[in-house]
């Protein structure tokens, strides 16, 4: 890591804004790049909100003009303050520190900007932002190798959560508000909270309805028939014939096509929130390829996702059958059991920003049932600060190690920027040990020799 007290004694040009030597012009064209993404994205973002939650006409009328260019004050704010920090603190401090241009810079802008954004907003910001930080923190750690990898983290990180917010979902008063509704469609209204409650059979071994064995009519005429057609006939059969526990909740189904429409209905879902993902890029070239339009239907991570959720709530639904019958009870533990098994699922789609962001909101769930107990303390206005340290560590990384950081959001800084960020003059800045232009080929500004203190390409470094 480098070390704090080292220096470069550049000025803000040569490392920073290489495209322009002045700082007012350079910080008032990354606003107004930064204002014109912005606006390109809160706009149909809102909009598509408001369709989707059937807002009246007023809200049209009096908010969602004001709602959108207060978000998109916000983020351009963040992006201008940044610029123009970074420039007030190598006028304050004669140098560059190997935290001022990153973190340092960053830090003000962010805690401003955040300020102006709506205050329902801000825990979801803070929440996106802190996991991000946290998986930033974690990458660099890695490679300083302070931290050993551990082989499919993300799975394992996602089991223990789903653990958990399966067992607060079980619990009565577990969970409220979204993250209710949400577990609520997708594992559904059978498995809502619900007290431990012994079965009225003495023995799970009984099932409310019989087996009943297929008769001598039905064995022989599969007989002939392909093993694709007696599995289908096996599934329908056990479909229409299995056993349900007395405990379970699924009055209409029994515990095997409990778990079979489970899984559909869900593989359904992520296939199609994966179509739809995809829409917007595939119609740009529908006219020019056609064939794009295919490759919508039959993409492979359509049916990764499909596969992932479906059988997460399979799984899930399953063990707990299982353990109902194993039991002859219905306890809130067996969410522990069952939330765990179901995360296994993510092997179909793996994705450390899910994991982390679900981790995330589930020690922000813990935290303020912990503020309710009285076991926590609570901070007004944290969110704020959360934010924008989470922030100021991100912008660390885009600058001095922009390998550690997630490419999403590097693309992000990239696009609110107009390419800026990535004008840097980070061969200098590899004097501080942390490969900054590793991911840059070699590039090197061209900068206007009245306004540098240095002769280009001569890197200099004072402790």
């Amino acid at each position: 890591m480098a070390a704090l007290s080292k220096s470069i004694p550049h000025n803000c040009y040569e490392i920073g804004h290489t495209w322009s030597p002045s700082c007012t012009l350079s910080a008032l064209q990354v606003t107004a790049g930064a204002l014109e993404v912005s606006l390109k994205i809160y706009a149909p973002l809102y909009l598509i909100a408001a369709i989707l939650r059937r807002r009246k006409k007023d809200y049209y009328k009096k908010r969602l003009i004001p709602e959108i260019l207060q978000s998109a004050s916000f983020l351009t704010t963040n992006g201008g303050l940044y610029i123009a920090f970074f420039c007030i603190l190598r006028k304050l401090l004669g140098r560059f520190y190997s935290w001022s241009a990153g973190f340092g810079a960053a830090l003000p802008a962010s805690y401003i900007a955040i300020l102006i954004e709506r205050k329902s907003r801000r825990g979801l910001l803070t929440i996106y932002m802190a996991n991000l930080a946290t998986e930033t923190i974690f990458r660099m750690a890695v490679t300083r190798g302070i931290i050993n990898p551990l082989k499919h983290g993300e799975v394992l990180l996602f089991c223990i959560t789903a653990s958990l917010y399966m067992f607060f979902f079980r619990c009565k008063d577990g969970l409220n508000g979204f993250a209710f509704s949400a577990l609520k469609f997708v594992v559904g209204k059978e498995e809502i909270p619900t007290h431990s409650s012994l079965s009225e059979l003495p023995s799970a071994s009984r099932s409310e309805r019989p087996v009943l064995p297929p008769t001598d009519a039905e064995q022989h005429s599969t007989c002939g028939r392909s093993i694709a057609a007696l599995t289908r006939r096996l599934l329908d059969f056990l479909c229409k014939h299995g056993p349900r526990h007395r405990c379970c909740k699924h009055y209409q189904d029994n515990c095997i096509s409990y778990c079979i429409k489970g899984f559909i209905r869900m593989f359904s879902v992520g296939y199609l929130i994966q179509c739809c993902l995809k829409v917007p890029s595939t119609f740009r070239h529908v006219f020019t390829k056609p064939s794009r339009l295919l490759s919508l239907l039959y993409n492979k991570e359509n049916f990764q996702l499909g596969a992932f959720l479906g059988s997460f709530v399979s799984i899930y639904k399953g063990t707990s059958c299982f353990l109902r019958w194993v039991r002859n009870l219905d306890d809130e533990l067996h969410a522990l059991i069952a939330g765990f098994l179901a995360g296994i699922s993510m092997f179909f789609y793996k994705s450390t920003t899910i994991s982390m962001y679900l981790f995330s909101k589930l020690v922000e769930t813990m935290y303020f049932k912990g503020i309710e107990a009285g076991h926590f303390p609570y901070f007004p206005n944290s969110d704020t600060l959360i934010y924008a340290i989470s922030t100021a560590i991100c912008f660390q990384a885009a600058v001095m190690e922009v390998q550690n950081l997630r490419p999403s959001y590097w693309k992000f800084l990239l696009r609110l920027t107009k390419g800026r960020f990535a004008l840097m003059n980070r061969k200098v800045l590899d004097l501080f040990g942390t490969e900054a232009s590793r991911h840059f080929k070699g590039f090197t500004p061209k900068l206007d020799p009245r306004y540098t203190l240095f002769v280009q390409d001569e890197d200099m470094l004072l402790s």
